[in-house]
């Protein structure tokens, strides 16, 4: 069976991409990442305003030491532990690249246009095959119009494409009113590949405490409808590669994904409940799935249910699918007979 795939230029054994997690802040995790068999991994992302706010701590920490006493000396943070910016996140990439023999692609996640284009240059320099721009922004200012929000997604793109040579791909949200031309337009601009779609972690209220709970949760099975509805969408629409991301817990989510149109599929929350080792376990039963039933190459069976290429898109993929998925639910025996408890 060949199951090699082409994400943005990218010969790649397989579809399966180790997606950005914590698995890959370490050397060790990411040649773990590798045996257990990636295709690609992207790195955990480097976050702009955390760079920011180190770096500040570590200069207020300094000044302030220095204008007091002499044996403030002894409090200074050691040179080994202090905050050196990227600096640590690069030197892992650059060690990854020599250490592995699969792309890594850096995942960024900036918050200024200076920090887009330096950084993206950054990673490009210390050997990363390709980027991914992890666009993290709710606009919860409720002035802000959604025009202004798109266009920051166009900026960073152009912004970033310009700076660097090798293929950027952007992780989008799924939350624009009309997001297969969002997709269109960003293909339009130059982007490589759109990752779909972005996990916003969105906050919970902890009752006894009277907090808000930030924790992050792994993410369910029923998070893949929305990227597979628009992968199998924008699948012969548009140039750039499509990833697909969220809802990823078997081999059974790869194989749809693949059905609908993607190239690659980006798995994490997986990862993190059953260990690396598990990626081999979902790559063996794709190959599995397909010999089955007699195809001989991924290429044969990516989009075959996609929009493009199914009798009646009206029907499966708009609104009349939406009648027949409510007519579908069955209501359980004896549901009209229950009484409600006073």
């Amino acid at each position: 069976m060949d199951l090699s795939t082409d994400y943005m230029g990218l010969k790649l054994k397989h579809p399966i991409i180790a997606s950005s997690s914590p698995l890959s802040e370490t050397l060790e995790g990411i040649k773990l990442l590798e045996d257990s068999g990636a295709s690609a991994i992207v790195m955990f992302s480097l976050f702009e305003e955390k760079i920011r706010r180190e770096n500040e701590a570590f200069d207020y920490f300094i000044e302030t030491g220095t204008e007091s006493f002499a044996e403030s000396i002894n409090y200074f943070p050691s040179i080994d532990k202090a905050p050196k910016g990227p600096d640590s996140y690069l030197n892992l990439i650059r060690k990854a690249v020599q250490a592995t023999d699969i792309p890594i692609i850096g995942s960024l996640n900036g918050i200024t246009d200076k920090g887009w284009i330096d950084y993206a240059k950054q990673i490009q320099e210390a050997g990363a095959s390709a980027i991914e721009l992890n666009v993290f922004f709710l606009p919860t200012d409720i002035d802000m119009l959604s025009s202004t929000v798109e266009q920051r997604y166009f900026d960073i793109l152009k912004a970033v494409k310009a700076a660097v040579a090798i293929p950027v791909a952007i992780k989008l949200s799924p939350f624009f009113s009309a997001t297969g031309n969002m997709a269109k337009r960003l293909d339009e601009a130059g982007a490589d590949a759109l990752v779909l779609f972005n996990r916003f972690y969105q906050p919970d209220i902890d009752l006894d405490n009277l907090k808000i709970d930030p924790r992050a949760e792994l993410s369910t099975i029923s998070e893949i409808r929305l990227p597979l509805l628009w992968i199998a969408v924008l699948y012969g629409h548009i140039k750039a590669s499509l990833a697909a991301s969220r809802g990823v817990h078997s081999s059974t989510e790869i194989i749809k994904y693949l059905l609908a149109g993607a190239d690659v599929v980006m798995v994490a929350s997986v990862l993190m409940k059953n260990g690396p080792h598990y990626l081999n376990v979902l790559k063996n039963e794709t190959d599995q799935w397909l010999t089955a039933r007699g195809y001989h190459s991924l290429a044969e069976v990516r989009g075959i249910l996609s929009r493009q290429n199914i009798w009646d898109p009206g029907v499966l993929y708009e609104r009349v699918n939406y009648i027949k998925v409510l007519e579908s639910f069955e209501k359980p025996s004896g549901w009209y007979g229950k009484q409600s408890k006073v």
